[in-house]
């Protein structure tokens, strides 16, 4: 959420980063209401004023027994006509801060403007293997291996679910163990279990909502959604909070269950693993004091780019351009890791700075060492999102006959087991 003195002070700023995030919101008729709110809320406090001053008087006259109908009379008016005001005055907040919900943040000037084709590569690592063979997608080494069951998924749920078996459940369990052994004990995290479930102040802390809700899986009996991130509740951890100066940076990571309903991606490539409606992720955030949180932007996207490293994977870190950035981001760097079998770069991760917006919404504070409150920055990256970091490493590390060589790194994880082998030959 934007500061409300900045948006009347840089309207027209304002109204670039909405062009800019390619958003649709009048923001000319926002600031028409926000004159009329606070237009209104001093028009209450006259009133109020004059109320007491009204009724100070009836007091006084009471007190020296002199006739005192007519100012009863008149501060009766006035308790109606504040009553009426303040009804008027509630629908008008309310809107407003409806309304103040649906502006985006504004783009770093770093960022480069316009959509999806103004992503800049800024950087590519490892290389991409040569094969003596024809390379299969991870569709088809799943069945032959018998660790993916696409089918049986759709019998227990419904369509873009995945069933993981032997194997396959131990290879995504590895690697969530792996990652968060080294963010824990190399980069520093704090590690937390977190509910895959969150209330509506939450997610509208993180800017899931209202926008996004169309995504989100909500319950029927219980005003709760399915997390669609780690980073809902572990952002909303410090909700409401004044941290410590010394205390900063913060940093949190978390293994959860990952739920999206995918409503606006008919019509996009679903196969496989590339587009589910639930998958796991490991995730990172950070708190970080304002005149830190770019360099903080560089940190949580090294730290998510040496998972993709120490498995040996061809990847790439993009910068996304303004009109490819999420509603609540400031600048964001996504990881693409190459997968030969779809013939695809596969965002894995999006790192992102978001300021202070998701802090205002969350009434995220820090106590500097002057005695000064001032919001924090928020910061968060995936490190790593899984299917399609499966569906890496099952296409990259795929052999001649089918078997999957087990990256080093994960092996440790994996029972003794280097190679997943096949089920069935052919």
């Amino acid at each position: 959420m934007l500061d409300i003195k900045f948006i009347r002070q840089n309207s027209e700023l304002v109204k670039e980063a909405i062009a800019a995030k390619r958003e649709k919101f009048d923001l000319d008729s926002f600031l028409t209401l926000d004159a009329k709110r606070r237009k209104m809320l001093q028009e209450i406090e006259a009133l109020k004023a004059e109320q007491n001053r009204a009724a100070s008087l009836v007091g006084r006259l009471k007190k020296e027994n002199k006739p005192a109908e007519e100012e009863i009379e008149k501060s009766r008016k006035l308790a109606e006509r504040l009553s009426l005001l303040q009804q008027e005055f509630v629908a008008v907040k309310d809107e407003f801060e409806k309304l103040l919900l649906q502006i985006p943040n504004l783009p770093h000037a770093s960022v480069p403007r316009g959509g999806k084709e103004k992503n800049q590569i800024v950087r590519e690592a490892g290389t991409r293997r040569t094969f003596s063979f024809e390379v299969r997608n991870h569709i088809e080494l799943g069945k032959k291996l018998g660790i993916l069951d696409f089918e049986r998924a759709a019998k227990i749920c419904g369509s873009h679910f995945t069933l993981f078996k032997g194997e396959g459940a131990l290879l995504e369990r590895a690697l969530i163990n792996f990652m968060l052994d080294l963010h824990t004990q190399k980069h520093g995290y704090q590690e937390a279990f977190v509910p895959f479930l969150a209330n509506v102040a939450s997610m509208t802390a993180t800017a899931q909502l209202p926008k996004l809700e169309e995504d989100m899986y909500r319950l029927r009996d219980d005003d709760y959604f399915l997390i669609p991130t780690a980073e809902v509740p572990l952002t909303n951890i410090h909700r409401d909070e004044i941290l410590e100066e010394k205390s900063l940076p913060l940093a949190y990571t978390a293994y959860s269950a990952c739920f999206r309903r995918e409503a606006g991606s008919y019509g996009k490539d679903t196969k496989g693993l590339l587009r589910v409606h639930q998958f796991d992720k490991v995730e990172l955030v950070r708190f970080a004091k304002p005149q830190d949180s770019y360099g903080e932007l560089e940190i949580i996207t090294a730290h998510a780019e040496e998972i993709l490293k120490q498995l040996g994977l061809p990847y790439r870190v993009v910068l996304l351009a303004s009109g490819d950035m999420s509603f609540a981001s400031s600048k964001t760097y996504d990881l693409e890791v190459y997968a030969p079998g779809v013939d695809r770069w596969l965002e894995v991760s999006s790192c992102s700075n978001f300021e202070d917006f998701q802090a205002r919404r969350a009434n995220i504070r820090y106590r500097t060492s002057g005695n000064k409150l001032s919001f924090v920055h928020t910061l968060n990256g995936s490190g790593l999102a899984l299917a399609r970091l499966v569906i890496a490493i099952l296409e990259n590390y795929q052999q001649e006959k089918g078997e999957i060589k087990i990256p080093e790194v994960l092996q440790p994880y994996m029972h003794g087991i280097t190679v997943i082998k096949p089920k069935q030959m052919g």
